[in-house]
């Protein structure tokens, strides 16, 4: 107790006490300039209020905005503190989406941030100032294939720009009886009619038609005989 009376001489038993605890805690903040450290119990308060300034700040990065969503793609939607509408779901064969509230949705053709501000306003009747994150979890509609006489046949998505040689680095190289001097790319045109490419491996790694190692198109097929 003598600890207690010497911050409040004549004050009963209590009071002397809590009157210590409020010294000891202003002393602490002086210090540290965190009252947090010593007084847990305005923890809550001030979490909301360093939080519910900004929603957008809390936004996590919503991934490459310059790709463009197709059929098939799996899409991460976070609707900022209303996990019953958070989802993760495939876009569908018709290019479009489902969510509560907001019905369907058409996602491809969208970029991951131009659909999160459709999903925004078709949620702003319900949502006071809703904040949607969309990302891209799984590439489907983008990807080409690689088939044949290569360590790992498959179909691989298309992320980024990839050639030729990157399309067969990525799918493990050549098995030992490849014929890696006919390579055909198989390529779809948008009416739906087909083009061939050849493809000499031999002929570029040594410098010569360079051209052949062309940018690979989402849908392309490498087949290695």
């Amino acid at each position: 107790m003598k600890a207690c009376s010497r911050f409040a001489f004549g004050l009963p038993t209590e009071a002397r006490c809590l009157a210590a605890a409020l010294a000891l805690s202003a002393a602490a903040v002086g210090q540290t300039g965190n009252p947090l450290h010593l007084l847990p119990f305005f923890s809550s308060k001030s979490a909301s209020a360093e939080h519910g300034a900004s929603p957008a700040a809390a936004r996590p990065d919503a991934g490459d905005d310059a790709y463009i969503i197709g059929p098939g793609d799996v899409l991460a939607i976070d609707v900022w503190k209303e996990t019953e509408i958070s989802q993760t779901l495939p876009v569908r064969p018709d290019g479009d989406i489902a969510l509560p509230l907001t019905g369907t949705l058409k996602a491809s053709g969208s970029t991951p941030e131009i659909l999160a501000r459709q999903i925004e306003t078709k949620l702003a009747p319900f949502i006071s100032h809703p904040v949607v994150t969309v990302m891209v979890t799984k590439v489907v509609s983008r990807a080409f294939q690689v088939m044949g006489a290569v360590v790992r046949p498959g179909s691989y998505p298309l992320a980024g720009p990839t050639r030729v040689l990157q399309a067969l680095a990525e799918a493990g190289g050549f098995t030992p009886f490849a014929h890696t001097g006919s390579i055909t790319i198989l390529h779809w045109q948008p009416d739906g009619s087909q083009i061939r490419y050849q493809f000499d491996y031999d002929a570029v790694i040594r410098g010569h038609d360079v051209d052949q190692d062309r940018e690979l198109q989402p849908g392309d097929t490498l087949i290695v005989p």
